[in-house]
């Protein structure tokens, strides 16, 4: 028989031991204790991750078969607001979409750009600023319906109106029509998106509870056969929630598909709008503005669009009054970063869009609640009949905060970056952006194009057979020589040359044409024609310019990378007067950043990158001086500015707490 060593007597009982068990007997209990008071945040979590549970609905859940919508047999008022995910930074989502059910909306709009989720032929994006599911679960998490609106068109002052720029490598395309390499496009594209949103139905579990098909298809075209291929492409996969079409309402009828609810756009004179809509859908369908315009848009050289309380307030009432539904476009605008802005070509002015997308909105660009937003909010309780909650939260305004100068310490020339985009294209002949064999062979979508030759230093004038699209720099000898714009009602194709004498020495000289993509259209007919740079033909002294190198200029994150590390950055020059990057540092004491604008006065023109995100372009002409900075761009730290200026550069720029957006017009006293 083995006995046993063990003895009482030996075992330790140091007052020391006895505190370490009691130590950890004590974070054992206070674990099991947190988990168990954390077990329904694990319970809901472990949804969210799983995604929507389905409810017992049979789709579509948005009935129309009566005047007023119905989900599940209960009434349902629909008050949206459209607030596009890819105009604001992922950390604000919450913020904005917390303001917007302070304000007593229910339901949440949003366009899908097709361009940003494919900006590369093949090539897609479904992260960051275009997680649309993250979106969407957020949206979901906060109890809104949400009406997707996924295009392919989407107008909405986005660059193309949301069509990829490699459409146009195809040099018979044509958009937004039956023509095969389109809708074979619009496909492969659906392919990939559909199956993200399609689980986030309502009768799945999610917050869709309708989709549109196209979008303002009436001012563009009248095919059926067009608007039924969209419907037909959606409905194969898988999208069974309520179809939709929005459309001005005197051009219903031309952008309207059968199986689909029409719902209008306008901004004032509800009941004349609403007869037109009863005149051609009947009187038996719920009434809706799918767009009901609290503000308007910028373009360069205006003045800032407003649409004062006074004019806004009765107008909305209106609508309510009708018992129609309404979505606000826009409740928040957010910004047009990087180069994504639009434009438009009226009476063939082309106009771009400025970089803030402000729209005069309820929420500012910077998510802070206007005047107007409180107005609309006591309206909402006012006139909907206990759709609203009586206890709303109120909303806090967020800090901005004004960061200073920051001196600008050194520059490089844009000559000095060329080798970093590699070898440039040769061509006998000048051609577009989207012409270009890179990208997967689907051309430049987006930024600068520069086309290089050499002329006879005896040249007295350039002539381009069509204005560039959108602006020419022409440098001789790499010298300034003038500007072309498509922009303005004076502007002319063509320059009078003159060759400084130190330059005449040589029998030839060189000629660089630096040409900006400043948006293209967005809207209407005028689409099909927004190819970007050269088109056709220059002419020197009236012959056909032969011979060119072609450098695409895009401004990508590899291009910036290269920018950054090369070795020819020099000490800052104020006198530089060609195109050329600068850049800066600041240092942010606070933990958490917060927002503030930048103040780009005594610059001329470019685009300006905070931390390598490119929050825009700038223009001295305005309507803006200011542009919008969100703090989660910005860091505890040390932090870097690089500017991309056009012509000369200010010594410095500011970092403001307050926007300025310009002079103002008022938008509600046009005619629409």
């Amino acid at each position: 028989m083995i006995k046993s060593s063990f003895k009482m007597s030996r075992v330790s009982l140091r007052p020391v031991h006895v505190l370490r068990w009691l130590c950890v007997t004590l974070a054992i209990v206070g674990l099991l204790f947190w988990l168990w008071e954390r077990r329904e945040y694990h319970i809901e979590e472990a949804q969210r991750v799983a995604g929507p549970v389905a409810r017992n609905i049979n789709p579509p859940s948005l009935q129309n078969t009566g005047r007023q919508f119905t989900i599940n047999g209960k009434n349902v008022l629909l008050l949206g607001g459209s607030l596009h995910y890819f105009r604001v930074v992922p950390e604000y989502w919450r913020d904005r979409m917390m303001k917007m059910k302070a304000c007593g909306l229910n339901t949440i709009t949003t366009y899908v750009p097709w361009n940003m989720h494919e900006e590369v032929r093949g090539e897609f994006d479904f992260k960051g600023i275009l997680d649309i599911v993250a979106f969407l679960r957020l949206a979901m998490e906060l109890d809104f319906y949400v009406i997707l609106r996924p295009g392919p068109y989407i107008c909405g002052e986005w660059e193309f109106g949301g069509l990829p720029s490699w459409l146009l490598h195809d040099p018979d395309m044509k958009i937004r029509s039956t023509y095969p390499l389109f809708l074979d496009a619009v496909e492969n594209y659906f392919d990939r998106l559909l199956p993200l949103v399609r689980p986030y139905q309502y009768h799945l579990g999610g917050p869709i509870i309708a989709v549109q098909v196209e979008n303002e298809y009436g001012h563009f075209g009248s095919d059926v056969s067009y608007m039924t291929a969209i419907k037909d492409t959606l409905i194969t996969r898988g999208i069974k929630e309520l179809l939709v079409t929005s459309d001005a309402t005197e051009l219903l009828k031309q952008g309207s598909v059968p199986g689909a609810l029409m719902t209008g756009n306008f901004q004032k004179d509800a009941e004349k709008h609403f007869t037109n809509i009863k005149k051609i859908q009947g009187d038996d369908k719920p009434l809706m503005v799918m767009e009901f315009w609290p503000g308007w848009f910028d373009h360069w050289t205006e003045q800032h669009h407003t649409y004062p309380s006074q004019g806004l307030i009765p107008a909305v009432s209106e609508v309510l009054k009708a018992g129609a539904s309404i979505n606000f476009y826009m409740f928040h605008g957010g910004t047009n970063f990087g180069f994504w802005n639009g434009a438009n070509i009226h009476h063939q002015v082309y106009q771009p869009d400025v970089t803030s997308y402000d729209y005069d909105a309820p929420l500012s660009e910077s998510g802070d609640a206007t005047e107007k937003f409180f107005k609309i909010k006591q309206l909402l309780k006012e006139e909907t009949k206990g759709v609203v909650p009586g206890n709303l939260p109120n909303v806090p305004v967020s800090a901005k905060i004004a960061y200073g100068d920051v001196s600008m310490t050194h520059y490089i020339l844009l000559e000095d970056t060329l080798t970093l985009v590699g070898a440039p294209f040769q061509s006998d002949k000048v051609m577009s952006m989207e012409m270009l064999p890179i990208n997967n062979n689907g051309g430049q979508g987006y930024g600068y194009i520069l086309y290089r030759t050499r002329i006879a230093s005896s040249a007295s004038k350039l002539d381009f057979v069509q204005k560039p699209h959108d602006r020419a720099q022409v440098f001789l000898g790499g010298h300034p020589a003038g500007v072309v714009s498509r922009t303005g009602t004076n502007s002319v194709p063509f320059l009078n040359l003159e060759v400084k004498k130190e330059l005449k020495v040589a029998n030839e000289i060189t000629l660089d044409i630096l040409v900006e993509n400043q948006g293209r259209s967005n809207f209407g007919t005028t689409m099909t024609g927004e190819r970007k740079g050269l088109l056709k033909d220059v002419e020197v002294n009236g012959k056909v310019q032969a011979g060119w190198d072609i450098y695409p200029l895009e401004f990508k994150k590899p291009f910036m990378e290269g920018v950054m590390a090369s070795d020819k950055w020099k000490p800052f020059n104020p006198d530089i007067k060609v195109p050329a990057l600068y850049k800066g540092t600041f240092d942010i004491a606070h933990r958490t950043p917060k927002d503030t604008f930048l103040s780009m006065k005594g610059w001329e023109k470019g685009i300006v990158f905070i931390n390598g995100f490119n929050i825009g372009r700038y223009w001295k002409v305005g309507p803006q001086t200011t542009y919008y900075v969100p703090g989660p761009l910005l860091k505890a730290g040390r932090n870097e500015i690089v500017i991309f200026e056009q012509h000369q550069s200010a010594e410095r720029v500011t970092f403001v707490d307050k926007p300025d957006l310009g002079p103002t017009v008022r938008r509600d006293t046009w005619n629409e």
